[in-house]
């Protein structure tokens, strides 16, 4: 397994972490999994055995369930190990029942430990933005958390690129606690986190765990043009994340997958994983496997090795489209791009250049 720094901290987590969002089968998040206590840990030890120094959890996942499921299965183990979890969805019906003002995340947070059963949360994230707070005030509410010494980091999740730049921002200015990590969604499906949340990773040092780096099992191989899914996948039980908006080409992406995946003698779920925690700016990606044999296979792509061959394949069948400014600025200041910026114009300028080989 492969240790990376956490964006600007001195925290080293695993490139492969794992997601409890598959633990409970409660509420909302009934269809992504109903993984039980004893499943639970027996998933525990084979991430453990594999390296894995880092488990995610949140308070919306299974209304508590996932976090109390967790607990028990990480309870006694090493200090080593590292938990994540996130507050912002409703948790009861009540006014303060959601969100980031500061009298709901102390809450939510004291709820989160006793889950738990543990004194402190290494990295403690703002699972959405909330645009009624004021920044001032959630971030001021993580400070106060970590001067009890009840989390440790803060990090921030499902910001798009301004609210991010904001936060860091605020808590500078403020200096209050700064997010060290943005948890975000990011895979060949989707790669719209290169139009802003990469480059800004880069520039400003901000650490990225991916969450559904299988686009919640459709860059499996199991969905393909004319294939009917297995009857107990995510999508056929009523999963609607994530959104697709062109199906075609995801397929056009899965047959590319499935290709070099045969090439490999190893799944298209492996590739993919391989593909996305080799990209600019990506810290670690979160597992979220609902059957052991899943597990196992997603952890063996820290051992895969992509040509770049193979890697332009993929990038030229997921290829981003340039809307404004980007276009612009890949026909006119592409000359003068940054590091950062070429995490967007990079597989851009590659995409171009392919096409012309073709005419």
């Amino acid at each position: 397994m492969q240790y990376r720094q956490l964006g600007r901290s001195g925290l080293r987590i695993s490139a492969l972490n794992f997601g409890s969002v598959t633990f409970g089968g409660q509420g909302a998040f009934a269809k992504t999994g109903d993984i039980d206590a004893t499943e639970a840990k027996r998933m525990v030890d084979i991430c453990l055995d594999h390296g894995v120094n880092m488990f995610d959890t949140a308070d919306a996942y299974s209304e508590g369930l996932a976090e109390q499921i967790l607990g028990e299965a990480l309870k006694n183990r090493s200090q080593e190990i590292l938990v994540t979890s996130k507050a912002r969805f409703r948790v009861n019906d009540g006014p303060n029942g959601e969100g980031l003002s500061r009298y709901h995340l102390i809450e939510a947070c004291e709820a989160s430990l006793r889950r738990l059963k543990r004194d402190h949360i290494d990295l403690y994230y703002l699972h959405e933005w909330d645009g009624l707070t004021p920044l001032e005030e959630s971030l001021g509410a993580l400070e106060t958390l970590r001067q009890q010494g009840k989390i440790r980091y803060a990090g921030i999740s499902n910001f798009s690129g301004w609210q991010a730049m904001k936060a860091l921002s605020v808590a500078e200015r403020d200096r209050l606690i700064v997010p060290i990590s943005q948890q975000i969604y990011y895979s060949l499906e989707a790669r719209d986190a290169e139009y802003e949340l990469l480059p800004l990773a880069v520039d400003q040092g901000l650490g990225v765990q991916v969450w559904s780096p299988l686009a919640c099992g459709l860059l499996s191989g199991k969905y393909r043009r004319g294939v009917t899914p297995p009857e107990d996948s995510r999508r056929i039980e009523g999963w609607d994340e994530p959104h697709v908006r062109n199906i075609e080409k995801l397929y056009d992406t899965v047959e590319v997958l499935v290709q070099i995946a045969e090439a490999h003698n190893v799944s298209a779920a492996r590739v993919a994983l391989a593909w996305t925690m080799h990209r600019p700016g990506v810290t670690s990606l979160v597992l979220g496997a609902r059957k052991e044999q899943q597990l196992l296979d997603n952890l063996a792509a820290a051992d895969l090795q992509l040509s770049e061959d193979e890697v332009r394949r993929l990038e030229l069948s997921s290829a981003l489209e340039m809307p404004y400014p980007y276009w612009h600025q890949k026909s006119t200041a592409i000359s003068r791009m940054s590091d950062a910026e070429m995490v967007l114009y990079g597989p851009a300028l590659r995409h171009d250049k392919a096409l012309a080989e073709r005419k």
